[in-house]
């Protein structure tokens, strides 16, 4: 049992507790997900099974899509709805509130929130704050694809967010507030979509490790023979297992894709291991098949 599935969390539970049932239901403890989703958010989350729980790295640079709900007047020390109110201020207009809207949309700088799984100096930042402490968040780079405001009841905005992967919609929140001349916090959050993957597509079924998924992940794939497969198994040099000549492959060029998959001639449901572009040259980074 080894794959991708769209799981789609409730809100409440930990990504990581949310787990049980998918390890459960498959019979294993090789289960996890490739990005976590805050306690009190729900939505999408990738859900490794098996030795697939080995291709985390191909999901880390996925744009995500939320829809929220911004609650104006109080800020919490967490920027959602289970923590302590910190500040408070004006309900801003909805004018106010669009006038700001476009200084956020782009490229950005934003201050990760203090509860937050970030390493600082080796610990989490939650941990120090949890302690009283008051972590330095420093500012780091992110990008708004999309941020357009749903509808407006105030105290509560609603908005649909496409960002990319590292983006804190709850940093996100707590800017356009300031910005505004409020101060707020993220009252709920729902994930849409991850790359590719929608949640309206979360029905329980496990996706195998098949070409079918890298092509959705736009990696390239690669088909080699059976006596380069059994080189490939083996950890033979890989220069010596692809053969330019023979095993060429329209788009499959290590100057230009970060990875490929690899499957046996005529096998597109047989993944034998992916390969990543290293200066230049492809190396080995997880084989898959047993020899």
């Amino acid at each position: 049992m080894n794959g991708l599935l769209l799981f789609d969390k409730e809100p409440g539970i930990t990504s990581f507790d949310s787990l049980g049932s998918i390890k459960k239901a498959f019979a294993t403890g090789k289960v996890g997900h490739t990005g976590t989703l805050d306690k009190f958010a729900s939505g999408l989350l990738l859900v490794l099974v098996g030795r697939a729980v080995k291709l985390n790295f191909l999901f880390e640079k996925c744009s995500k899509e939320y829809t929220g709900t911004v609650f104006f007047g109080r800020e919490t020390d967490t920027l959602d709805p289970e923590g302590s109110v910190i500040a408070e201020g004006k309900v801003p207009s909805c004018r106010e509130i669009e006038a700001v809207l476009n200084d956020f949309r782009g490229d950005i700088l934003q201050a990760p929130p203090a509860y937050s799984a970030i390493h600082i100096e080796g610990r989490r930042a939650h941990e120090l704050a949890r302690k009283g402490l008051a972590p330095a968040m420093k500012k780091r780079p992110a990008t708004i694809f999309k941020l357009e405001i749903l509808s407006y009841d105030p105290p509560m905005l609603e908005i649909q967010v496409e960002c990319s992967s590292g983006t804190y919609v709850r940093s996100l929140a707590r800017d356009i507030a300031i910005a505004a001349g409020s101060r707020a916090h993220l009252s709920a959050l729902r994930r849409t979509k991850v790359g590719p993957f929608n949640l309206e597509d979360a029905t329980g079924t496990l996706r195998p490790l098949d070409k079918h998924l890298f092509d959705v992940l736009y990696l390239p794939s690669l088909f080699i023979d059976e006596n380069a497969a059994k080189g490939f198994i083996n950890g033979r040099p890989l220069e010596l297992v692809l053969n330019a000549e023979k095993h060429s492959n329209a788009g499959l060029d290590a100057k230009n894709a970060s990875a490929a998959a690899v499957f046996k001639e005529n096998s597109p449901n047989e993944l034998l291991g992916i390969i990543k572009s290293t200066e230049g040259k492809w190396c080995y980074s997880h084989v898959f098949a047993d020899n």
